[in-house]
C-alpha cells in the first residue's frame, strides 16, 4: 500500500462537482495533517487518524490501537471504478434520510477537491466517533445543525460553514508535500467505512447518491475486523484486480485512540 497525496491529473474523470462551485485546495494523505483538522474543529484528542500498512499482515495490524472506528480508502479515479460507481448508483433513489433516527449520517459532496475533507466528516460523524466531539466546538454545533437537514439542505450548511472552511484551509497548509492549486484536478479520491447504528458497515462517499449498506457486522467487530475488511476494503480491491482497472495503488488511514 503506498501513501498518496489527492495529484493532479490533466484526464481525470470529473468528480461530479461543477466548476463554478467552491474548490478547496486538495487535502494531504497524512495522519497528523488529518488528525489536527479533526482536533481543530473540536474531537477529543483521545482519537487520532493512523496509517495502516496492511490488511492481510496480523502482526502489523496488531501495532494499531483498536477499536478502530472509521477506515479511510484513498485510491485513484479511473474508468474502471467510475463504471462500477454509476452502475451501482443507476437504480438507487437519492437518498433523503434525516433525523437522529438515521443509521449514519451522510453528507454529499458539493465543494470540489474537497472528498478529503467529506471523509473525515464522516468518520468523525458517525459511530462511538460522534461521542468523542466536545460540546462547545464548531463540529458539534455544525452537526447538531446538520441533524434534522436533507442531504441538499446539509450540503449547503457545510459549503456556507466558515469554522470548516477555515479548518480545511489550516490543514492544507501543513504537511510534507507542496499543495496543488485548487483549480487543478486530482486523480485520487476518498471514502470512509463506519459500523453504523445498526451494526452494519457503511461506505460513506460524497459523490454516491446516499450512503452505501455493505452489510451486517458482528456485535464486537470495528471497521478493521476481518469481516469489515472482507465486506468493504477487501471486496473493492477485488473488483479492481478483475475489472483490470489498472495499478492497485492505494492506501488506508484508520480513526482510533491516541497513541500517546
Amino acid at each position: 500500500m503506498a501513501s498518496a497525496t489527492e495529484l493532479p491529473k490533466d484526464d481525470a474523470p470529473s468528480v461530479d462537482v461543477p466548476k463554478d462551485r467552491k474548490t478547496f485546495i486538495p487535502l494531504e494523505n497524512n495522519p497528523e495533517v488529518m488528525t489536527a483538522l479533526v482536533h481543530n474543529l473540536g474531537l477529543s484528542k483521545d482519537l487520532a487518524f493512523h496509517d495502516v500498512f496492511s490488511i492481510d499482515d496480523a502482526d502489523l495490524l496488531a501495532f494499531l490501537p483498536r477499536p478502530a472506528l472509521a477506515l479511510l480508502l484513498v485510491f485513484p479515479i479511473n474508468d474502471a471504478y467510475e463504471t462500477f460507481r454509476r452502475e451501482e448508483d443507476a437504480d438507487r433513489l437519492d437518498y433523503q434520510g434525516r433525523g437522529p433516527e438515521e443509521d449514519v449520517m451522510w453528507f454529499k459532496q458539493t465543494i470540489r477537491n474537497a472528498c478529503g475533507m467529506m471523509a473525515l466528516l464522516h468518520g468523525v460523524a458517525n459511530g462511538e466517533a460522534r461521542n468523542a466531539v466536545g460540546e462547545a466546538s464548531a463540529l458539534a454545533a455544525l452537526l447538531k445543525s446538520a441533524v434534522p437537514l436533507a442531504p441538499v439542505e446539509r450540503a449547503e450548511l457545510l459549503y456556507n460553514s466558515p469554522a470548516l472552511e477555515a479548518a480545511h484551509q489550516a490543514a492544507a497548509s501543513r504537511g510534507d508535500s507542496t499543495a496543488p492549486p485548487a483549480d487543478e484536478s486530482i486523480d485520487l479520491h476518498y471514502v470512509c467505512f463506519v459500523k453504523g447504528r445498526n451494526g452494519h458497515l457503511w461506505e460513506l462517499d460524497g459523490r454516491r447518491k446516499g450512503p452505501l449498506d455493505r452489510g451486517q457486522l458482528n456485535p464486537g467487530d470495528d471497521v478493521l475486523s476481518e469481516k469489515a475488511l472482507d465486506l468493504g476494503v477487501r471486496s473493492f480491491l477485488k473488483r479492481e484486480a478483475a475489472t483490470g482497472g489498472g495499478e492497485l495503488r492505494f492506501s488506508l488511514v484508520a480513526l482510533a485512540p491516541t497513541l500517546e
